[in-house]
C-alpha cells in the first residue's frame, strides 16, 4: 500500500458511555482513492467527523503529512486542506448557490462594506463546470432537484482546494448519469493528486472507484487492503460478521382483493396528471421512476402535505376529502419522507421521543392528558430493538447523534408504532447498508403479512423487483406502466420508465 497524507493512530471515541470507535489505526493513502464500508453505526461517519473537525477524538491522535492535526472545528479542517462532503446536505435553502459556496468567507469589493458578487458569480461558475452543473450561480438553492443540491456541495468542496475529500454517500440523490459524472469528476481529483476517501453502501461503487477498502465492524477496523484482496461477497461478510445468502427476504404472505388505498384521476397541473391504481390490504405496490417522474410528488399529495386539483381518494372504502397530514394519520395513513432530516425527524430531542411522535395520543388516557409513560416507553423500546437502532440511550439521546441509517430506522419506527393500514414509503434504504436493508424489506413484509397495504417508492430498480407484488412506472407525472411480479423484467420497466414502448 502507498505512503498515507493522514494516520488514525489507536483513535478512540464514545457518545453517551457507548464507544463508537474502539481503537482504530487507519492510514489514508496519499493520491489515492480509500474505500470505507461498514454496517450503519459501524463507525465510518464519526472516523470521519475526527477528521473533518466536527468532534475530537477521546483518545489517540491523528497525524496529517506526519505532524500532529488535531482541528477543533470544521474551519480548522477546510485551512488544512480537508473537505467533508456530508451525506446530509449542509447547504442553506433560502440562499443563492454563490452564496452558499462563499458562506465561509464573502469576498469584499475593495475597502467598501460591500460584497464582491461579481467575484463570486465568475469563481462559482468555474466550479460549476467542473461538476458539469449547468445552471446560474444566482440560482436559489431550494429551487435545485436533490441531485442538483449534491453537486453544489461537491462544488463547494472544490472551493477549498482541498488535498483529501471525503465523499459520505454522495450518490444517494444522484441519476444515473449524474452519478456517473460524479465517478469522472473523482477519477479526474485522483489524477490530481487529490486524496479521496468514499464511503458508500453500494458496493459495486467501491470496487469501481477506490484503490484500497478499509472495513469497519462495530467500531473497530476489521480488514483494509489493496481492492484486488476484496470481492463483495467478501466485504458483506466482514462488514455484518457473517455471510448473506440472499438480499431479499421471502415473501410470506400474498395480497388480497380489500383495497385499503383507491385512487382516481388524481391531477395536478405540472406534477400529476390523471393517476389511478388501488393498493390492496397486505399488498406492496412499487413505484418506480427517474427523478423528476412525479414519484415523491405524488406522495405528498396522497398523504395531503402538497394540494391537488382533481380526483378522488378512498381511504378503506371511505372517501377521503380535503387531505391533511393530521387527517391521513386519523385514516390509518403513514408517510416515510424521503428527506429524514428536513421532514422526517426533529434531530435535536431524544431518539424515544422522535419514534413516540405521531402515535403519542393513543397513550393518554380518555379521561386526562396524562401519557402512560411505562407502556409508552416500552412499545417504543421493543420497535427500535426490532429495526435493530444502534444508539445509546433512547430517553436521553438526541437522534441527530446517530449515524444516517440509523436516523432513517427511528422514522420508521415512528410509524410503525402506529400501526398504520397504508404505509407510503419513499426511498426506505437511501444511505442504508445492506444488512439493515434486510431488516427493513423484513419489516415492509410483516407490515403486509399483517395487512398493511405499502405503497413502496424507490428509485433502485433491484429493491422492487426483490420486494413487491406489483409495480407502477411513473414518468413525467403519469403512471406509464403497470407490471405484476411475474412480468418483472428489468429492461421492460426501464423502457417504460423513458416513455419507450414497455410491450
Amino acid at each position: 500500500m502507498s505512503d498515507a497524507i493522514l494516520t488514525f493512530d489507536h483513535v478512540e471515541k464514545s457518545f453517551f458511555g457507548v464507544r463508537v470507535l474502539k481503537g482504530i489505526s487507519l492510514d489514508v493513502p496519499r493520491g489515492k482513492v480509500l474505500g470505507l464500508v461498514g454496517e450503519n453505526g459501524a463507525g465510518k461517519s464519526t472516523l470521519m467527523n475526527l477528521m473533518g473537525g466536527v468532534h475530537a477524538p477521546d483518545r489517540g491522535q491523528m497525524l496529517l503529512n506526519g505532524a500532529p492535526y488535531a482541528p477543533r472545528t470544521p474551519s480548522d479542517a477546510n485551512a488544512a486542506g480537508i473537505a467533508f462532503i456530508h451525506q446530509e446536505l449542509n447547504l442553506f435553502t433560502n440562499l443563492s448557490i454563490a452564496e452558499n459556496i462563499f458562506i465561509d468567507g464573502f469576498p469584499r469589493l475593495r475597502w467598501l462594506p460591500m460584497l464582491d458578487r461579481s467575484h463570486m458569480r465568475a469563481r462559482t461558475k468555474q466550479y460549476l463546470e467542473a461538476v458539469e452543473l449547468h445552471v446560474s450561480p444566482d440560482t436559489l438553492v431550494e429551487k435545485l432537484s436533490p441531485g442538483e443540491r449534491q453537486l453544489v456541495e461537491i462544488a463547494k468542496a472544490l472551493s477549498f482546494d482541498a488535498r483529501i475529500i471525503i465523499f459520505d454517500e454522495p450518490t444517494t440523490s444522484l441519476t444515473a448519469r449524474e452519478t456517473e459524472r460524479l465517478f469522472r469528476l473523482i477519477e479526474r481529483l485522483r489524477s490530481d493528486g487529490a486524496s479521496i476517501v468514499y464511503i458508500s453502501h453500494i458496493l459495486p461503487d467501491v470496487m469501481r472507484l477506490a484503490d484500497e477498502i478499509a472495513v469497519l465492524r462495530d467500531g473497530e477496523l476489521v480488514a483494509h487492503g489493496d481492492k484486488e484482496a476484496f470481492t463483495i461477497n467478501r466485504m458483506i461478510a466482514l462488514m455484518v460478521g457473517r455471510a448473506i445468502e440472499q438480499l431479499y427476504p421471502p415473501r410470506r404472505s400474498a395480497p388480497t382483493t380489500t383495497p385499503v388505498l383507491e385512487v382516481q384521476d388524481i391531477s395536478q397541473q405540472g406534477i400529476v396528471e390523471a393517476i389511478t391504481f388501488t393498493l390492496h390490504k397486505g399488498e406492496i405496490l412499487g413505484v418506480f421512476g427517474l427523478m423528476g417522474s412525479g414519484r415523491s410528488e405524488l406522495a405528498r399529495i396522497l398523504f395531503g402535505l402538497d394540494e391537488h386539483a382533481r380526483g378522488e381518494i378512498r381511504v378503506a372504502g371511505k372517501p377521503y376529502t380535503r387531505p391533511s397530514a393530521r387527517r391521513s394519520i386519523d385514516a390509518g395513513m403513514a408517510f416515510v419522507t424521503e428527506n429524514r432530516r428536513e421532514e422526517g425527524l426533529l434531530m435535536d430531542i431524544a431518539i424515544a421521543e422522535n419514534i413516540g411522535l405521531v402515535a403519542l395520543p393513543r397513550y393518554a388516557a380518555a379521561t386526562v392528558t396524562a401519557v402512560n409513560e411505562r407502556r409508552y416507553f416500552t412499545e417504543i423500546t421493543d420497535v427500535a430493538a426490532s429495526l435493530a437502532i444502534k444508539g445509546g440511550e433512547l430517553r436521553q439521546q438526541a437522534v441527530k447523534t446517530l449515524s444516517g441509517g440509523n436516523q432513517q430506522k427511528a422514522v420508521i419506527a415512528k410509524w410503525l408504532l402506529d400501526k398504520p393500514a397504508v404505509l407510503i414509503i419513499d426511498e426506505p434504504t437511501r444511505g442504508v447498508d445492506v444488512g439493515a436493508k434486510y431488516e427493513i424489506y423484513s419489516i415492509i413484509n410483516d407490515l403486509a403479512a399483517a395487512g398493511t397495504g405499502v405503497l413502496f417508492i424507490s428509485s433502485e430498480l433491484e429493491e422492487l423487483m426483490g420486494v413487491c407484488d406489483r409495480m407502477l412506472v411513473m414518468s413525467n407525472g403519469e403512471i406509464q406502466a403497470t407490471f405484476s411480479r411475474d412480468e418483472f423484467e428489468k429492461e421492460r420497466i426501464l423502457r417504460a420508465a423513458f416513455r419507450e414502448n414497455a410491450a
